[in-house]
């Protein structure tokens, strides 16, 4: 098996629903951190790249027709680049890192970019076909996030919950308090704020020039969803699946818009090209669980990973754990076995302040961990999301 090598890993800040980034197309919002790659690697042949393989968990808007394909064309790449867009939801652009590197692994190829996006922002209002000629019943569905066009067969087997119905039942079958749920959040609030006041997204960040109605374009190159909150603040707002509920705004995840791409090269591509590897990856491993508690997915996917790699909990040195709620974070946690407030896990914080833009997240805890691991002198990390429709994801990658 050939080497895969994380070179280079970066971002665009993340925005709000309606923010800052909502102006621009999800395909060019898509092309921008291709665009960065090339620049920060100047001395890369782009004609020679093999593949892009781009994550997005929508495809119904501005995002379809290949959206991999559309980024690397507006990018600027060689049209003799191909792309590919893959879709696992909220863990599609990890798993795109997963093609990409096996694809290197394998000896298949020698240079890839590997990434995803998200505008949720834009993500369009869609109507079925008429089931009979002149029909009425038409209904108009919103492709944000969740569920659409549901199959009755899925419902009654199955259920379909919302996402934070899901997060409402995690937290009712393993005990998560709201207390709990808040304190966490509030904890990841915070380390972001550090880790912002640090400079520590400085390496994986790229600036977005945003053009304006009038007058100049706007600088955006600041995580737009972070907010100073407070325990008391957060003990205010109310459960979004019913009153009395523990799942709140305030901590889960946001609705947001972003991108980020990784490039990933072989032993040959990194002397060729002069680069500095980052990090190597180790494997990738998916499992499934239970649509009604999709929130656990990490929990199966790190244990087969770690298994299939030989290796346990205790030589990881950094676990970034993508906050889609509080409660499944926590029941994640707590089912590995980890104290809540673990250092490692999530050390600049998470989604519940950072957001979580489906199709980039994956990407985004990839290249937070590899640039933590060069920070921190860590050896080991590891990536894992849960997946909509009752799935994990998981990531190992190691410090060269």
């Amino acid at each position: 098996m050939h080497n895969a090598y994380i070179c280079d890993a970066l971002r665009t800040p993340f925005g709000r629903y309606g923010g800052a980034l909502s102006s621009i197309r999800a395909d060019d919002l898509a092309a921008l951190p291709i665009q960065a790659l090339m620049q920060r690697n100047p001395d890369v042949d782009w004609s020679a790249l093999d593949d892009v393989v781009y994550g997005c968990a929508n495809q119904a808007g501005e995002d379809n027709r290949n959206v991999a394909r559309m980024a690397a064309l507006l990018a600027g790449l060689p049209e003799t680049v191909p792309g590919s867009t893959v879709n696992r939801l909220c863990g599609s652009s990890l798993d795109a890192i997963g093609v990409a590197a096996r694809a290197i692994r394998s000896g298949e190829a020698a240079l890839m970019i590997a990434g995803g996006v998200e505008s949720m922002s834009r993500a369009p209002y869609v109507m079925g076909k008429a089931g009979e000629a002149f029909g009425r019943t038409q209904c108009i569905e919103d492709t944000t996030m969740g569920w659409r066009f549901v199959n009755p067969e899925m419902k009654a087997r199955y259920g379909v919950d919302t996402m934070p119905e899901t997060a409402e039942n995690v937290a009712f079958e393993f005990d998560i308090s709201r207390a709990d749920q808040d304190l966490f959040a509030l904890r990841s609030q915070q380390r972001v704020a550090a880790a912002q006041q640090a400079g520590r997204f400085a390496d994986e960040l790229i600036a977005v020039s945003v053009p304006q109605r009038k007058g100049e374009a706007l600088r955006f190159d600041r995580d737009e969803h972070p907010r100073e909150t407070s325990l008391e603040a957060l003990a205010r707002l109310k459960g979004v699946v019913h009153a009395a509920g523990t799942v709140t705004a305030g901590n889960a995840s946001g609705i947001n818009d972003g991108a980020a791409a990784l490039l990933l090269a072989n032993d040959d591509a990194v002397r060729r090209y002069g680069l500095t590897p980052l990090a190597r990856v180790l494997g990738v491993a998916c499992a499934g669980v239970a649509p009604r508690v999709m929130g656990l997915g990490p929990v199966p996917a790190i244990g087969k990973l770690l298994a299939r790699l030989g290796m346990s909990l205790d030589r990881i040195d950094v676990i970034e754990l993508n906050e889609a709620f509080a409660a499944q974070a926590l029941a994640v946690i707590r089912q590995l076995e980890l104290a809540d407030d673990d250092p490692r896990v999530n050390p600049n914080g998470g989604a519940i302040a950072l957001g979580h833009p489906l199709g980039a997240s994956g990407a985004r805890l990839a290249a937070t961990a590899a640039w933590q691991l060069v920070r921190s002198g860590g050896r080991y990390a590891v990536c894992s999301m849960c997946v909509g429709v009752g799935q994990g994801i998981a990531l190992a990658m190691e410090r060269i």
